[in-house]
């Protein structure tokens, strides 16, 4: 069994990089965030992500997925259940908006259309989605002021911060995207996309400069990984040898 393969087919490294996602908003903010609610974003973004991933699977029989991952799929949604009613009611009540959100975002809306097929929103919600969870969440659980324009520009800069992330991505996938989708490199095209990028990482670091108290630990992080993102939007090219999905 080849558990490298497991451990990037069921997601756990996107759990694992939301659940540091939210880490860094709790240095940020010094916020104590209890454990149960690590484990709450650990095997809650396990299961989302799985369902935005899978659905279209459980729907036909095109391919089989694994009972490794079904396995993975069935303890995540249970230990996301029990601990998302260890969250504070308001936090209860926008967790399930998300929830509805990455729903719509997987299934058809109408005429097979879902969210993640409206034309220019998939990177946006995405980036909507993980800034909430990172950032407006953890504050929102802990009863912290969210009127607040440091929390704001933290938000901004998450929502900028993954929009960018995915940039790579959707690079990488241009000749496999139904066209219809209009991605940022299907109406721009590759050169201007990377431009972007570029861009809102200057962005993103600026925004920093703007906060009412720079947290200098979050400053030089963002020092660090900006160049990083560039080099791989320097570097990053188009796949073009043909994607034989695997979901064992």
């Amino acid at each position: 069994m080849n558990w490298f393969k497991i451990y990037i087919r069921s997601s756990l490294h996107v759990a694992l990089a939301v659940s540091a996602l939210v880490g860094i908003t709790a240095n940020e903010f010094d916020i104590k965030i209890l454990k149960y609610f690590y484990f709450f974003i650990f095997f809650s973004t396990i299961a989302g992500y799985n369902f935005v991933k899978f659905v279209s699977i459980y729907k036909s029989s095109k391919h089989e997925i694994s009972l490794s991952l079904k396995l993975i799929q069935l303890i995540s949604v249970i230990a996301g259940l029990f601990f998302y009613f260890q969250l504070s009611e308001v936090s209860i009540v926008f967790v399930l908006f998300l929830a509805i959100l990455t729903f719509l975002y997987a299934n058809p809306l109408h005429k097979n259309k879902n969210l993640r097929n409206l034309t220019g929103l998939k990177i946006s919600i995405v980036a909507l989605v993980w800034a909430s969870i990172t950032v407006v969440l953890p504050i929102l659980n802990e009863n912290i002021e969210l009127l607040n324009k440091n929390v704001w520009l933290s938000f901004i800069q998450r929502f900028l911060f993954v929009f960018i992330l995915t940039l790579p991505f959707e690079i990488r996938d241009l000749k496999f995207d139904d066209s219809t989708i209009e991605t940022l490199p299907q109406r721009l095209g590759v050169c201007k996309t990377k431009l972007i990028g570029t861009f809102l990482l200057i962005v993103v670091l600026v925004l920093e400069f703007y906060k009412d108290e720079i947290n200098k630990n979050h400053l030089y992080s963002l020092a660090l990984i900006t160049p990083i993102l560039f080099l791989f939007f320097l570097f990053l090219k188009k796949m073009n040898q043909n994607i034989t999905p695997h979901f064992g």
